[in-house]
């Protein structure tokens, strides 16, 4: 049972090494108390209902239920619990996305023990803390407002999305560009997250769209 006085946080994140890391992060900070560890949104769902923390921890690329639709019922079933994403994208859509769906923060994976310690903190308090690199995506959002549009797909993400559109399997895409069939399915998901689509289909067809990969007539 946690102390009156500590912070209950719920970790969420496909990969469990990152989790066990995170636990013992916050583990050594006495006002934190880790309540539970959730692999994807929709376990995230359940154990928020069960422990009812005070903060989550939300990765945004994991299976079934990502992180934003996670961050968005979690808002809305449990308004009292604060959710900080804690993620290694930073693209200015998933940015816009997730505080969209009601999240109190922003992080990136690359942040200090102190940092994310200070961030679980401040959302207990009910304070925002966002990285300086996800104000300045804001920033540059607000100052150049078509550059969401471009979806800030990665070049290996560009990659994986021209052979989506070639119309080639995970499988067929790992083959080619010399890598596990896992890495594909995880760049898959990133993709699907940053177009904010919900299957290949409608990301093929918004790439062909919005021109985001180079078509046979651009050669």
């Amino acid at each position: 049972m946690a102390e009156p006085n500590q912070i209950c946080a719920l970790l969420v994140d496909d990969h469990p090494v990152i989790r066990i890391g995170m636990e013992a992060t916050l583990s050594a900070f006495p006002d934190i108390r880790v309540v539970g560890q959730a692999k994807d949104g929709e376990e995230a769902l359940t154990l928020c209902a069960i422990y009812q923390p005070d903060v989550v921890l939300m990765d945004l690329v994991m299976p079934r239920v990502n992180g934003v639709e996670a961050t968005r019922r979690i808002r809305t079933q449990f308004p009292h619990i604060q959710v900080i994403v804690f993620t290694s994208f930073q693209g200015q859509n998933l940015v816009q996305q997730a505080l969209q769906a009601g999240a109190i923060g922003y992080l990136l994976k690359d942040a200090s023990p102190q940092e994310i310690v200070a961030a679980v903190r401040s959302a207990a308090a009910g304070k925002r803390t966002l990285s300086p690199d996800i104000l300045d995506a804001l920033i540059q959002t607000a100052t150049h407002p078509s550059a969401e549009r471009l979806y800030d797909l990665s070049e290996r993400e560009l990659e994986v999305l021209m052979h989506m559109v070639e119309g080639l399997t995970n499988p067929e895409i790992a083959a080619k560009l010399m890598v596990s069939v896992n890495t594909v399915r995880h760049h898959v998901r990133g993709i699907l997250m940053k177009l904010d689509v919900t299957n290949r289909t409608a990301a093929v067809k918004l790439a062909i769209e919005e021109h985001l990969i180079p078509t046979r007539s651009d050669h």
